[in-house]
Protein backbone atom coordinates (compact mmCIF):
# COMPACT_ATOMS: atom_id res chain seq x y z
CA UNK A 1 0.00 0.00 0.00
CA UNK A 2 1.27 3.33 -1.11
CA UNK A 3 1.93 6.11 1.75
CA UNK A 4 -0.04 8.55 2.35
CA UNK A 5 3.18 10.83 1.27
CA UNK A 6 3.33 9.41 -2.09
CA UNK A 7 -0.18 10.55 -3.24
CA UNK A 8 -0.75 13.96 -2.99
CA UNK A 9 -3.62 15.47 -4.61
CA UNK A 10 -5.13 18.68 -3.89
CA UNK A 11 -8.81 18.82 -3.27
CA UNK A 12 -10.87 21.25 -4.39
CA UNK A 13 -13.12 23.19 -1.67
CA UNK A 14 -15.76 22.41 -4.47
CA UNK A 15 -15.62 18.74 -4.25
CA UNK A 16 -15.74 18.51 -0.28
CA UNK A 17 -19.12 20.64 -0.24
CA UNK A 18 -20.57 18.61 -2.79
CA UNK A 19 -19.71 15.39 -0.28
CA UNK A 20 -21.22 17.42 2.44
CA UNK A 21 -24.05 17.98 0.50
CA UNK A 22 -24.18 14.66 -1.19
CA UNK A 23 -28.21 13.66 -0.55
CA UNK A 24 -29.22 10.54 1.51
CA UNK A 25 -31.98 9.37 -1.23
CA UNK A 26 -32.59 9.66 -5.07
CA UNK A 27 -36.03 10.59 -5.91
CA UNK A 28 -36.87 8.34 -9.34
CA UNK A 29 -40.00 8.89 -11.69
CA UNK A 30 -41.22 6.74 -14.43
CA UNK A 31 -44.76 5.80 -15.11
CA UNK A 32 -45.85 8.75 -13.30
CA UNK A 33 -44.64 7.46 -9.77
CA UNK A 34 -42.00 8.61 -7.72
CA UNK A 35 -39.93 6.28 -5.36
CA UNK A 36 -36.92 7.23 -3.50
CA UNK A 37 -33.62 5.09 -3.78
CA UNK A 38 -30.08 5.10 -2.09
CA UNK A 39 -28.38 7.91 -3.97
CA UNK A 40 -25.88 4.59 -4.51
CA UNK A 41 -28.26 2.02 -6.54
CA UNK A 42 -26.85 1.21 -10.18
CA UNK A 43 -30.34 0.27 -11.04
CA UNK A 44 -33.80 0.20 -9.54
CA UNK A 45 -36.94 -1.28 -10.37
CA UNK A 46 -40.48 0.36 -11.56
CA UNK A 47 -42.97 -0.47 -9.01
CA UNK A 48 -45.13 0.18 -11.95
CA UNK A 49 -44.52 -1.69 -14.32
CA UNK A 50 -41.35 -3.60 -13.31
CA UNK A 51 -39.11 -1.69 -15.97
CA UNK A 52 -35.30 -1.80 -14.46
CA UNK A 53 -33.75 1.15 -15.20
CA UNK A 54 -30.52 2.72 -15.22
CA UNK A 55 -29.55 5.42 -12.44
CA UNK A 56 -26.16 5.58 -12.89
CA UNK A 57 -23.94 5.99 -15.97
CA UNK A 58 -20.49 3.64 -16.94
CA UNK A 59 -18.66 6.49 -18.93
CA UNK A 60 -15.01 7.67 -18.75
CA UNK A 61 -16.71 10.77 -17.35
CA UNK A 62 -16.82 10.33 -13.16
CA UNK A 63 -19.47 10.93 -11.21
CA UNK A 64 -19.52 11.96 -7.29
CA UNK A 65 -20.75 8.26 -6.40
CA UNK A 66 -17.87 6.84 -8.15
CA UNK A 67 -15.25 8.76 -5.26
CA UNK A 68 -17.88 7.53 -2.95
CA UNK A 69 -17.45 3.67 -4.24
CA UNK A 70 -13.33 4.27 -3.78
CA UNK A 71 -13.83 5.59 -0.19
CA UNK A 72 -16.44 2.36 0.45
CA UNK A 73 -13.45 0.51 -1.34
CA UNK A 74 -10.74 1.42 0.89
CA UNK A 75 -13.09 1.17 4.21
CA UNK A 76 -13.09 -2.48 3.18
CA UNK A 77 -10.06 -2.95 4.15
CA UNK A 78 -8.33 -5.60 6.75
CA UNK A 79 -7.94 -3.26 9.52
CA UNK A 80 -9.31 0.10 9.17
CA UNK A 81 -12.86 -0.73 10.49
CA UNK A 82 -11.47 0.82 14.02
CA UNK A 83 -9.77 3.80 12.01
CA UNK A 84 -13.31 4.57 10.96
CA UNK A 85 -14.76 3.96 13.87
CA UNK A 86 -12.76 5.67 15.63
CA UNK A 87 -13.36 8.93 13.35
CA UNK A 88 -16.65 9.05 13.23
CA UNK A 89 -16.80 9.53 16.65
CA UNK A 90 -14.35 12.07 16.84
CA UNK A 91 -16.46 14.08 14.14
CA UNK A 92 -19.41 13.21 15.91
CA UNK A 93 -17.99 14.75 19.15
CA UNK A 94 -17.04 18.60 16.81
CA UNK A 95 -20.44 18.51 15.90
Amino acid sequence: MASIESLPVAVPNELAEAIRAFPSQRIVEHCGTNWSVSPFDIYTSCPQCGAKIKLRAFSACGEIEDLFDAVFEWMNQPGVEELVRQRRQAIAEDA
